[in-house]
């Protein structure tokens, strides 16, 4: 007796250990309480910590982390943040492109946070990044040092330096300051890197026995792969690889359930994996399963994403879990054809991103990493490549949502150290990289090389190390020496001015010229496999040789749309070549001294009216220069220019026209307010940031874009002008193409503010925003419902029929018309019938029907009955369920090489006549109680789809179901095969 109470004891020990309690936690409950349908409750907590940090800028030797240290007399911050805003003209200072002195300072964040009360769980702090050297104290303990660099994410595991259940003290010490071991430093690089705590920071808690982060080591968190996508068949096999770890002082029994998620919320693969865990060992699950039916692959035009939902069991209790999205796609480099998307060969257009914003630097909030890829998708861009580090994990969200590959690399320029740390943490940043977005559908190319010096070895080897899978390009020009893919996967260069190509392999341009003439070439040439232009937006850089590098308004160079995402002109004709609905856009100004214009359109012929009266027509250009494209810029030359309204009209094969128009600017007239709200919301969060513009226009609609004056921002509100009172040009904003831009950073409030813009002798304009609610628990934010449905599929036939894997048979006779007793629900049964007595049912085995399911549908029964034929289905449990039948009047393929070629002599059944439309009729359907449906018939059903039915029915879980299927007069009524499927009332 004492031996089992014994026993008891130590069970009961080891559940308090992996168990998460409740009660004494309750204000960690919050990503459980409201969790949708499905949606695991585990132990995890993952916690925004944005709001609320003190900040100090400065003194890198100063004791700030100690827990009796007064912090009041700080400033208020929240995350994403920076040291200091920047001017547009950089502050005024002429700094080296190694940046020796801009931004090169410390920054100290302190915060206090409360965590679980519960003694074993594990509690982390994860960082997605800071520059560039980060040291974490807690409650004055100092928990470690991150030096890896400031582009890429880590974790600190506090378990052992917190108070539980009470409010501790964080204090980070984030440090910019050039280092010689932290590439990109030491430089030179042409960008600026700014500073502070700049991307997202979180508190997470778990079980002791828990999934780890990705960027742990090759083996930790979540790694999937595709190892075959079939585009042709639509099918697909997932490979899961998931690490566990045991923190507890025994071993545990533990089990993994991985559920691959369709968008409806569907489960459609759950696979089970049981494992004994040893104290302190951290395994690698690895569990592989197939898709064969509705298969949704991802691509650049139907980014379908599946969740990938990872759950550990322990001793009955759900401990933890973590979701990953992904996206079914093929992809390769064919030598001939290109870079193939799904077996389909896809030209790679798109821009270089630098992950800076005016003012704020790097400290970039969420909505606007989504924003600048939202404006690419709108382009109809299809890739970017992250110049010249690892990107924001939101902006690669985006590219999953949005359907836009990525190309990322690791933080380097041109610069080759030789310091053997370099190297190590060079090499560090691009294995957490991969670790970290190797999940992402998106992601195709690594950066295999530093930029303009061509592919690295040793930074080869370590991404292929860690993701055999995906491309690698070498980032070469023709200035180092040299050019091909050398050890990578992609001879990726630069494409300025001659480029030294012999055809051997395929070319990517990694950085280019951009607009018609520069991509031209590449869609013309399979073997040039796209053009990455440089660059998408006007960026800070130090490079003393660009045309505004002594502006004394506006110091940011090149972009195709300018600093404030604002497209320039040339910008449009993309539209017209890689946008698929009608569209016209006039480049330039219709004012004196014009004497051509250029407008694009993807219309076959556009012309010109002046005040109502046709002045020229044209045809795309045929311009050798465009050659490869779809769509040429239409030329207008030796116009005649006289004022008025210009209107460009395209005209397209089927008669429609689109226009548009540009009349002769006058004076200033109105101003027209935009806040940039589509495809985000705007939230009060204390950090979230809104672009705005006011558009300066004259009595016509026209932008007057030589407009000299500034516009003066106000909002009434919770929220702020970012860099007002500030001599950073901010408020008042000075014009570009006639659009004078302002940021707008939110409060934390929920609520509508109102913004004005006023210029002297204008009516002012105003637009209202509504800011909306922030919620800083991640997992509750990110949760959506998971429907894991009970489901069978029944082969019916008799009893020589072919029963395929997933599939249940019911092998039936004309002396024994026998129930099928279902696996999924026990004591439920069906029955098949026919409504009246004089009434028979025929069974038939295999008939050999080509075709996908030609197993299901190449066998079943026929009812001969004038009321058709009734599927029963009998104790079923209360609930909604899905009903989807199988209907086809087969007809044997069968050769000599069949065994089953014999019997057909005898057969009659398949001969015998057959309705070729079914009526299928239920009091318990929900939606229309009587619904048609076809009867395919034949014996090639390879490009075909069988007759199929879906019906959506209630049982009340006491009386039968009767599903009647009935043909006209007497003929027959096909039933092959049947799945039942747990079905939601929605």
């Amino acid at each position: 007796m004492k031996s089992f109470l014994l026993v008891l004891l130590i069970i009961s020990s080891f559940l308090s250990v992996i168990r998460f309690s409740h009660a004494d936690n309750s204000n960690y409950l919050s990503s459980t309480q409201a969790l949708p349908f499905g949606f695991p409750k585990t132990d995890r907590t993952k916690h925004l910590l944005n709001q609320s940090w003190k900040f100090y800028r400065g003194q890198a030797d100063a004791k700030f982390y100690t827990s009796e240290f007064d912090d009041s007399a700080w400033e208020t911050v929240t995350i994403p943040h920076t040291l200091a805003l920047t001017s547009l003209t950089l502050d005024g200072v002429e700094d080296q492109t190694t940046q020796l002195s801009f931004h090169r300072d410390v920054g100290w964040y302190r915060k206090n946070f409360r965590v679980t009360s519960d003694p074993v769980k594990k509690v982390f702090l994860e960082f997605e990044g800071v520059h560039q050297v980060t040291d974490v104290w807690v409650n004055g303990q100092h928990v470690g040092q991150n030096s890896v660099g400031g582009y890429t994410p880590f974790h600190f595991d506090i378990s052992e330096f917190v108070n539980r259940g009470q409010l501790n003290q964080l204090t980070i010490l984030a440090d910019n300051r050039r280092s010689e071991i932290v590439p990109p430093d030491p430089g030179p690089f042409d960008f600026v890197k700014f500073s502070g705590l700049y991307r997202d920071v979180y508190l997470v808690e778990t079980n002791p026995v828990y999934v780890t982060f990705n960027w742990e080591t090759m083996y930790s968190g979540v790694n999937i792969t595709t190892p075959t996508i079939d585009p042709v068949n639509k099918n697909a096999t997932i490979n899961i690889k998931t690490a566990v770890k045991n923190t507890t002082n025994q071993s545990v029994d533990s089990q993994l359930v991985t559920r691959i998620i369709d968008q409806e919320g569907i489960v459609v693969l759950k696979l089970i994996t049981q494992q004994l865990l040893q104290s302190g060992q951290e395994f690698q699950f690895n569990q592989i399963g197939s898709l064969e039916d509705k298969v949704h692959l991802w691509d650049t035009v139907n980014p379908y994403l599946y969740r990938v939902n990872s759950v550990v069991n322990i001793a009955g209790e759900t401990v933890d879990f973590v979701e990953n999205k992904i996206g079914l796609r093929k992809f390769e480099l064919d030598p001939e054809q290109g870079f193939m998307l799904n077996d389909k060969p896809i030209e790679l257009i798109g821009y270089n991103r630098h992950q800076q914003y005016p003012y704020i630097g790097d400290a970039v909030p969420n909505s606007l990493h989504y924003k600048d890829m939202l404006q690419f998708k709108q382009f109809g861009f299809n890739v970017v490549r992250t110049a010249h580090y690892p990107q924001d994990d939101a902006l690669l969200k985006a590219c999953d949502e949005l359907g836009i590959l990525v190309y990322e690399e690791a933080p380097t320029w041109i610069s080759i150290s030789k310091n053997p740390t370099w190297w190590d943490n060079l090499e560090q940043a691009a294995r957490v990289m991969v670790r970290n977005h190797r999940n992402h559908p998106s992601v195709v190319i690594w950066g295999a090389g530093i930029n303009h010096r061509g592919y690295a070895p040793r930074l080869h080897n370590a991404v292929k190390q860690e993701d055999s899978v995906r491309l690698t390009s070498s980032q070469g020009a023709r200035w180092t020496g040299w050019q091909s893919s050398g050890l990578t996967d992609i001879n990726a260069t630069m494409m300025f001015g001659p480029v030294l190509w012999d055809r051997s392999e395929p070319l990517l341009g990694m950085e280019g010229e951009r607009g018609a003439h520069a991509v031209a070439p590449h869609l013309k040439d399979p073997k040039m496999l796209g053009l990455i232009s440089w660059t998408a937006h006007a960026y800070h850089t130090f490079h003393p040789r660009h045309e505004k590098a002594k502006s004394e308004v506006d110091r940011t160079r090149a972009g195709m749309m300018t600093f404030f995402r604002y497209p320039r002109p040339r910008l449009h004709w993309y539209k017209s070549e890689f946008v698929d609905k009608p569209f016209i856009s006039i480049n330039g100004v219709w004012q004196k001294g014009v004497e051509s214009l250029l407008v694009y359109s993807n219309a076959e012929q556009v012309s010109l009216e002046l005040d109502g009266v046709i002045i020229a027509k044209a045809k795309p250009s045929q311009l050798a220069k465009y050659d490869g494209l779809t769509h040429p810029p239409f030329h207008f030359d030796h116009i005649d220019y006289q004022p008025g309204k210009l209107v460009a009209k395209g005209t397209f094969a089927d008669g429609s026209v689109v226009e548009a128009i540009k009349s002769t600017p006058s004076e200033a007239f109105e101003i027209k307010l935009e806040a940039d709200t589509a495809g985000r919301d705007f939230v009060a969060d204390g950090s979230d940031v809104l672009m705005v513009y006011a558009h300066i226009l004259d009595k016509n609609g026209m932008l007057v874009e030589d407009f000299a004056h500034k516009v003066k921002f106000t909002v009434i509100g919770d929220a702020t002008v970012i860099g007002d009172h500030s001599n950073i040009n901010a408020n008042p904003m000075f014009t570009e193409y006639g659009v004078a831009p302002v940021m707008i950073r939110a409060g934390s409030k929920a609520g509508n503010i109102t913004i004005i813009a006023e210029i002297d002798n204008l009516k002012p304009a105003k637009v209202e925003v509504t800011l909306s609610e922030h919620d800083d628990d991640m997992i509750r934010a990110n949760a959506a419902a998971i429907y894991d449905y009970k489901v069978e599929r029944v082969d019916i036939g008799a009893p020589d029929q072919f029963i395929q894997f997933g599939w249940q048979g019911w092998l039936g006779t004309e002396q024994n018309n026998s129930a099928y007793q279902f696996k999924a629900w026990s004591n439920t049964t069906a029955q098949l019938s026919t409504p009246s007595k004089q009434g028979i049912i025929r069974w038939l085995g295999e008939m050999n029907v080509v075709g996908k399911y030609g197993f299901a549908y190449g066998d079943g029964v026929i009812a001969l009955d004038k009321k058709g034929l009734n599927l029963t289905f009998s104790q079923l449990p209360k609930g909604i369920y899905k009903l989807n039948t199988w209907h086809h009047a087969p007809e044997s393929n069968s050769d000599s090489m069949d065994p089953n070629r014999d019997k057909l002599k005898t057969l009659t059944i398949n001969k015998l006549p057959f309705a070729n439309t079914l009526t299928v009729q239920s009091k318990n359907i929900i939606g229309p109680r009587k619904q048609q449906t076809k009867v395919t018939h034949g014996k090639q059903m390879q490009w075909q789809t069988p007759g199929l039915q879906t019906v959506v029915f209630k049982s009340d879980g006491k009386n039968p179901v009767t599903i009647n299927y009935q043909g006209k007069e007497n003929d027959g009524v096909w039933l092959n095969a049947f799945e039942l499927t747990e079905w939601h009332s929605e």
